[in-house]
Formats: C-alpha cells, sequence, structure tokens
C-alpha cells in the first residue's frame, strides 16, 4: 500500500533531541527562541512565537487581534474544525462562507456577503498549500476596518505573488502536526508584523508573565518543548528540498492523469501540496477511494462533512461549493517519500478507475 502520507524522521531529528536530553533543558528555552529566529526568515522576517500546536496558534492569534464575546469572525466551512473551533474558544462566532471550488478556499465575494456590523476578522484558510486570495482579502480588511488572520497550518513555505503565505495579514498560524510538511512532533507557530502582538501571544502562552511570578494578564500554558523545537529545526532545513520534491510529484500527477479533475494553480501562486487533490465530479467518491485503496493507493478525504454540519454546530446554511467539494474531493499520496514506481501506479490506479466508471 503506498500512503497517503509519510512523516520524515531521519538521525539529524533524533540528534538533536538527543541534544535537548542531554542539555537538562527540555521546556521552552533557547531551541524554542532559535526556532522562531529561523521560520521568521520564511515569512519575510516578520515575528514568530511558537506554541504548542495549530490549534493554539489560532486561539492565541484571535485573542491578540481582540476577537471575544459578541463578535464575529468569517470562516471556510471546508476545513479541519480547529479553524472554527478556535473562534469559538475565543469566545466568539463563526460566520461560515462559501469556497471557491477551483482553489478550495475562501471565497472573497461570499466572505464579503457575509460581513455584518458584528463582523471582527477574517479567517481565510490556505487549505491543501493552495494560497488564499489574499490581495482581495486585504483589501477586503482595509475597506471594512477588520483583523485579517491567515490560517497557514496546511501551507508552509506557499507564496502569492512573492509573497510567502504568513506574511499577508495581521497574524498568521502554521501548525507542525506529523502530517503536515514539515512537523515538530506537534506544535503550531504564529507570525505577525507587530512587535505588540507577539508580546501579547508570548504572554498567553506562558501564563500571562514574561517574567516569572509576574503576570500580566490571564493567560494559558501553550509553550513549545526545546524537544519540539529541536526537531522542528532540523525539518525547516529540510522544508525547500521537500517543497520541490511535492510539486514535482504533483505536476507528473496533472500531467499523466485523467477522467477527474485535477489540482488547479491560481495565477501567481506558488501550491505547495500538503494534498494533491482530486475531484470526481459526477461519480460515487467513496466507492471510487474505495477502489483505490483496492489497487494499492492510499488516500483521503479531506473533508466529508463540511464544518457547518458537524455535531459540534449543525446550522442549517446554503453554501453550494462547499457541499460539492466535500462530495467530490479525494486527496491522493504527493508526499516526498514517492518513488517514481509509486508514482506511475497512483495515475495507472486512478485512471483505470476512472475510466471504468466513465
Amino acid at each position: 500500500m503506498i500512503p497517503a502520507a509519510k512523516p520524515i524522521i531521519g538521525d539529524e531529528e533524533r540528534e538533536a533531541v538527543d541534544r535537548v536530553m542531554r542539555s537538562g533543558m527540555l521546556a521552552q528555552g533557547p531551541e524554542v527562541a532559535a526556532f522562531e529566529d529561523e521560520f521568521s526568515r520564511i515569512v519575510d522576517g516578520r515575528y514568530s512565537v511558537a506554541v504548542n500546536s495549530g490549534t493554539s496558534a489560532l486561539h492565541m492569534a484571535l485573542i491578540a487581534a481582540g476577537v471575544g464575546a459578541g463578535d464575529e469572525v468569517i470562516v471556510p466551512s471546508f476545513s479541519f474544525a480547529a479553524t472554527a473551533n478556535a473562534v469559538h474558544l475565543a469566545g466568539a462566532t463563526a460566520i461560515f462562507a462559501d469556497i471557491d471550488i477551483d482553489s478550495f478556499c475562501l471565497d472573497p465575494r461570499a466572505a464579503e456577503a457575509a460581513i455584518t456590523p458584528r463582523t471582527r476578522a477574517i479567517m481565510p484558510v490556505h487549505l491543501y498549500g493552495h494560497p488564499a486570495a489574499m490581495v482581495q482579502f486585504a483589501k477586503l480588511a482595509k475597506k471594512h476596518g477588520l483583523k485579517l488572520i491567515e490560517d497557514a497550518a496546511q501551507a508552509h513555505a506557499a507564496a502569492l505573488d512573492g509573497v510567502s503565505v504568513g506574511a499577508w495579514g495581521d497574524a498568521a498560524c502554521f501548525s507542525f502536526y506529523p502530517t503536515k510538511n514539515m512537523t515538530s512532533g506537534e506544535g503550531g507557530m504564529v507570525t505577525t508584523p507587530s512587535e505588540e502582538t507577539a508580546r501579547v501571544i508570548r504572554l498567553l502562552r506562558n501564563q500571562g508573565m514574561e517574567k516569572r511570578y509576574a503576570n500580566e494578564i490571564v493567560g494559558f500554558n501553550t509553550r513549545m518543548t526545546d524537544l519540539h523545537a529541536a526537531i522542528g529545526r532540523v525539518q525547516l532545513t529540510k522544508l525547500a528540498g521537500w517543497t520541490a520534491k511535492r510539486q514535482s510529484n504533483a505536476a507528473f500527477l496533472t500531467e499523466h492523469i485523467t477522467g477527474v479533475i485535477t489540482p488547479s494553480v491560481a495565477d501567481g501562486a506558488v501550491h505547495v501540496y500538503h494534498q494533491y487533490t482530486i475531484r470526481v465530479d459526477g461519480r460515487d467518491r467513496d466507492a471510487f477511494a474505495a477502489e483505490l485503496t483496492e489497487r494499492g493507493v492510499g488516500n483521503g478525504v479531506y473533508y466529508p462533512t463540511p464544518i457547518h454540519r458537524l455535531p459540534s454546530f449543525e446550522l442549517e446554511l446554503d453554501l453550494p461549493q462547499t457541499e460539492k467539494a466535500a462530495a467530490e474531493v479525494i486527496s491522493l499520496p504527493v508526499h516526498p517519500s514517492l518513488s517514481q514506481g509509486d508514482l506511475e501506479t497512483i495515475v495507472s490506479a486512478v485512471n483505470d478507475v476512472a475510466k471504468a466508471g466513465a
């Protein structure tokens, strides 16, 4: 079975963990500070603050942006639940808007239509590694006086019009979960152009204090450990090479796959293919996925149920493009560990299943 995803952990990561273990400094310390500094270099020099997960990154960024009770934050429903969960954890309400079916990202026109007097922020998701339409979102946020927060959990090293993902909004949030394009084992990062916002997030992650026992605000314990940061530092040095391999794998799949809708890339966008997601328009998606599995090609459906229809939200909304994507998407293996033989097997399986269902 060709796995749908495959975290890559090598000797360098093991050696980094051993180095931290030998140092005796296991909690947040010099490794975290170094990881933050090094990560800043891939987001156009913005401040970077490490936390213990991508969800914590979203939660802290929203609070630091002043989002709270009575506020609304516009988000896509076609995403992982953490996107909306973070809004509600901050005390606000997630307002779901439709997506652009080609990019799978929040549609700026739908987002603008969802703005009310209670809207405080817009949080587009760079889904599957494709950047959202940040030029339009930046204009929209400025026009309506809203905060712009990027959910970049799946988009390390993606870019649009020469500007890195993570360098567009008032804040951006990354995840280092094991299946992401790079990992720290677990963890997250908030990036921001604002020194004050960065300071607030540092306070929030550490019980509201920068100096021990000098608690300035009510905070959390969402610190990243030096063990995780050490892994992340090594992975960051490999990200460019892994990204190039993902893009090469994706190019091969797009060139040779037929009978389904392959991923599109917007003008000026650098897609980093956290997922290579096809659409099986007019077919039984679950049967198609099952056939691929039978042929030895691992795959995943991200996301079969839009967030607004999950039991945790249960809202009746008219989001036709979201519903269409949720019914049609299948993500194929695209990770850097694929061999040429794996790629050819994936192409053959998809084409055969598509042809059989024609």
